[in-house]
């Protein structure tokens, strides 16, 4: 049985193909969401959407670059045409990037990142906004990082975009708080996704995960736990905030 009712609700989960994404949309759906899985890899996100529709519950894909202002809105156009509205979203697709330190750190590496992690949640409460005011209100759950709050050497790009995400959370939360929409951010710590293992060998997962007073990586359920209370109407008094799922990390 699931955890939370979502019956009734339209949901939009970005880099819902993989990682933490993926184990969003499966909660969701568990809780009988309508998802629509958005993401750029296209073999992943259809599998993700097969595997809820063979379950029993309700998905859809749409191929989107979150970094592309149009394909943004007409993400939530589809999500709206679809299924008849939006009430959740989750702004998570995201990209490492390049490492090196601020002074050498490329121009065209740091517009990426930008472009990616810090537009792109951008572009989405743009137009998921409205769709959710035309709904009767929503939550929206934007993914930061623990480096939302502090500094890491060499990932300037990233900790400048996730920075910014938890800014643009605050003030997106204060504008539509009496107008039925929530909108909080979500830090986690390293969390053993794709992304990590893609970009990280294996000495140096092992060296991360012992940065984190659990000396262990993240699973990407434990993150997507908070996300979906957060998306869940038990989270109706929590707005603008900040949330750190990060073992510890930045309690050193």
């Amino acid at each position: 049985m699931a955890q939370y009712d979502f019956s009734e609700k339209v949901a939009i989960v970005t880099g819902g193909a993989s990682g933490i994404g993926k184990a969003v949309v499966e909660k969701l759906a568990e809780g009988g969401a309508k998802v629509v899985v958005a993401d750029f890899d296209e073999v992943g996100g259809k599998a993700t959407v097969d595997k809820i529709n063979a379950d029993g519950g309700t998905a859809s894909f749409f191929k989107v670059d979150v970094a592309n202002v149009e394909e943004v809105e007409a993400m939530v156009r589809f999500a709206v045409d679809t299924y008849g509205g939006l009430h959740i979203a989750v702004n998570n697709a995201g990209i490492g990037g390049a490492s090196a330190p601020t002074g050498e750190y490329g121009i065209e590496d740091w517009n990426r990142v930008i472009d990616i992690n810090l537009n792109g949640v951008f572009y989405g409460l743009r137009y998921q906004i409205p769709a959710m005011l035309e709904s009767g209100g929503g939550s929206i759950v934007n993914i930061a990082s623990i480096l939302g709050s502090v500094g890491f050497a060499s990932a300037p790009a990233y900790v400048a975009a996730k920075h910014g995400v938890v800014g643009l959370t605050k003030n997106a939360a204060i504008e539509y708080a009496t107008r039925g929409i929530r909108v909080n951010s979500v830090g986690p710590g390293f969390i053993k996704t794709p992304l990590l293992d893609k970009n990280l060998d294996e000495e140096t997962l092992k060296f991360i995960a012992g940065m984190h007073p659990v000396q262990r990586l993240g699973t990407p359920e434990e993150v997507a736990n908070l996300i979906v209370f957060l998306a869940s109407d038990d989270a109706a008094f929590l707005t603008g905030a900040y949330y750190l799922v990060d073992g510890g990390y930045t309690a050193q």
